[in-house]
């Protein structure tokens, strides 16, 4: 997967997430989030209302396309399961989280099911009776 495909796909979690967390989402949001600079956002959303990954109101409020929603949802799904599965096998939850966010874009789909399934079937019942 390429190195550019990865940055959007963080940013669109980043939306997901701060949207989450904050109900709205503005560049200067990622930026806090990020800790990029402003004009690397500035490049990067652009880029991403280019592709139909996102949009931008006149107040500068940015809102995922349901193109944009699916990947990050996908990408957050696996961001959260597999730090989940190396937390279970006693990786510490900061570096857990780490490599959980470089493995999520590089793990083909078929791996990562059955990563899933095998969470769900030995280590999900734990997080199931929580």
């Amino acid at each position: 997967m390429k190195k550019s495909h990865e940055s959007a796909e963080d940013y669109l979690e980043s939306i997901l997430v701060l949207r989450e967390r904050k109900g709205n989402v503005r560049s200067i949001d990622i930026v806090n989030e990020r800790n990029y600079s402003k004009p690397s956002i500035s490049i990067a959303m652009k880029k991403l209302r280019s592709e139909g990954l996102v949009e931008m109101d006149l107040n500068g409020y940015i809102t995922l396309t349901p193109e944009g929603e699916d990947i990050a949802q996908r990408i957050y799904q696996r961001h959260k399961l597999l730090t989940k599965v190396l937390v279970a096998i006693g990786v510490d939850e900061v570096t857990a989280a780490e490599e959980a966010c470089r493995i999520e874009h590089v793990i083909d789909d078929n791996t990562y099911d059955k990563i899933s399934a095998v969470y769900e079937k030995h280590l999900g019942k734990a997080d199931r009776e929580q």
